[in-house]
This record gives C-alpha cells, structure tokens and sequence, in this order.
C-alpha cells in the first residue's frame, strides 16, 4: 500500500471514528434512569431537564470521552516505552499504584483537595510504573509473553499490599470502588480533572514522532540523537498522570489501552503520528459503549463501566495470544 492510499485510508477511518463517537454521544446522553432525551428540551422545556442534562448527563458523557481516549494513548505510549503489545496501565501495576495513592490520601488526610490527591496518586503510578520498567531491564532475553506476565505479578502485590493497608483502616469497601471504574457519581464540578488527561494526549500527538523512536530500543534512539531516559521519564509522568486523573475521578478501567491500540495498529502500524489520533478516538468509542451496555443490561440500575471493559479485555487478549501463538513460541 502506497502513501498516498495509506493517508486516505487513515482519514477514512479518522472521519468515521469521529462521527461514531458523536453519535454514540448523543445516544448516552439520552440513556438514564430518568425518562428525559434531548427532544425534551425543545418539547417540554423546564428547569428539571435542564438539570438533568448539564449537571449530570453532559459531564457524564464527555467524562467517558474524555477518560476513554486519554487511557488507550497511554496504553500506546507504555508499549512503545516496553516494546511490547502485550502491556497496559492497568496491568502493569501502574492503576493499582494510583489507587495506593489514593488510599494513602484517605488515610493521612480524608479532607484533601482534589487537586492534592491527584498529585500523590500521579507520584505513586509513576513510582508503579518505574518498578515495572526498572524489573523489564533485569530480565535477559525476555520474550513476549513474559513482560505482561511480570506487570499481572507486580500488579497483584500492589494491590494485596493496598488490600491489606485498607483493612487496617476500614477502608476496604473505598478500596474496590478506586480499582472499580464507575461514572454513575459524575456530575458539573467532579469530572474538570479529566481536562488534564486530553492535555497530555495532545501533548503525546505532539511528540508522537519521538516516542515512535524510542519504540525502536535504546541503541536505536541514541544513534538518531535522542534522549533515550529523558523520553522514557517524560512518557512515564505523562502515562501516569492519565492513569491518576481517572482513577480519582471515576476509579481504574481496564483494557482499554490494549484493546484499542492493537486494533488500531491494524490500520496504521506502529507509526505513532498516524495511531494516536484514531487510538483516543476509538478508546472514546470503547468507553462510550462500555458505559452504555452497563447502563442498559439491568436498566434502570446499572453495573460498573469496568465490568464491561474487563470481560471484554480478557476476550481480547486470549484472541491475541492464540492468533499470535506461533511468534510467541
């Protein structure tokens, strides 16, 4: 395929993705336990609907978008970062670190401002997601499969330890909910921490063209001049920041950052300036679906958003490795 047709075919799918996030939008602020769509607006205006929709179902809905989309980027930025297909935030110790932070918020200062709690839990999802690289470099010749088998064992430590620590402190219940991700409590005023998430994912556009180098090792990047640990330290506070941000806000979701890279990297390979665009597009669309399906199975309760993504993901990454058996053997 030549450039010409491999740009046209990148502009279809970044049209189409688009549009499907707006019209999957529009259907989730329709959707509700309340019996209110956007026609009522025009039909039976009245102050109700109208708090209906801007206080709760509009932040709600641009909190998936804006949740989804920031979370496959950074499960891009971290493959690139391990080269490895295999790996995402939120099996790699990097959302169960973020919910520690948050727990130690809880402990130390209940009260804390929002903004504070994001800070600790950023530091703590890098520190994560440090370990998770520092323990890569150590193991020689690792093969495919290993580097997620490593993140689901660093993982489960971080959250036995969290567990434990929440026991102590009757705070296992808070616990589940922060390594639960759910957008029923979003409402006007909650979800603006979301805001930095889109601002590190046009940031990572930006410099999509580095990080497409640093997937290429070491020796590579060095050769072409650029600096290998200070990219590899600038995607792992961007990659965590994105984590922090929603698990604060709605708690950790799953998946999303294998699901949608490894079906995008279908389309544009691993050319990351091409990618990333339709990878925040279409973490929107696996977000938005998730959270409506969770919505709509048990209507008018609901499921965690999480659920979804996790059986969904657990089906996906099976399919991976049985498709991919032979080059991981």
């Amino acid at each position: 395929m030549n450039t010409t047709s491999t740009r046209l075919s990148t502009t279809s799918w970044l049209v189409g993705l688009a549009l499907l996030v707006f019209a999957l939008a529009i259907v989730s602020l329709n959707v509700g336990a309340s019996r209110m769509n956007l026609l009522h607006l025009f039909t039976q205006p009245d102050d109700r609907i109208t708090q209906l929709l801007f206080v709760s179902r509009w932040p709600r809905t641009l909190a998936l978008v804006l949740a989804g989309a920031s979370l496959a980027v950074a499960g891009l930025l971290l493959q690139m970062m391990a080269r490895n297909r295999l790996v995402d935030p939120s099996m790699m110790g990097t959302a169960d670190a973020a919910a520690l932070g948050v727990l130690f918020c809880a402990i130390a200062a209940p009260g804390m401002a929002l903004w504070l709690k994001f800070g600790v839990a950023a530091l703590c999802a890098a520190g994560g997601t440090l370990l998770f690289l520092a323990v890569l470099e150590r193991i020689p010749l690792r093969s495919a499969l290993i580097v997620p088998l490593v993140g689901l064992v660093l993982a489960g430590v971080i959250h036995a330890g969290s567990s434990l620590l929440a026991y102590q402190f009757e705070l296992a219940q808070a616990l589940r909910s922060w390594n639960s991700g759910d957008f029923s409590a979003i409402l006007r005023g909650r979800y603006e921490l979301l805001w930095v998430a889109a601002g590190i994912t046009v940031l990572a556009m930006l410099l999509a063209d580095r990080f497409t180098v640093i997937g290429m090792g070491k020796d590579f990047a060095t050769n072409v001049g650029v600096n290998y640990r200070w990219l590899i330290a600038l995607g792992v506070l961007l990659v965590s920041m994105v984590v922090a941000s929603v698990v604060v806000i709605a708690g950790a979701l799953p998946f999303i950052g294998l699901i949608v890279p490894n079906l995008i990297r279908r389309i544009t390979g691993d050319h990351l300036r091409h990618a990333i665009p339709l990878v925040a597009l279409g973490g929107a669309v696996l977000m938005l679906v998730a959270d409506l399906l969770a919505r709509v199975l048990i209507h008018p309760y609901e499921i965690p958003s999480a659920n979804i993504l996790a059986i969904s993901g657990c089906l996906v990454f099976l399919v991976i490795l049985i498709r991919g058996r032979k080059q991981w053997a």
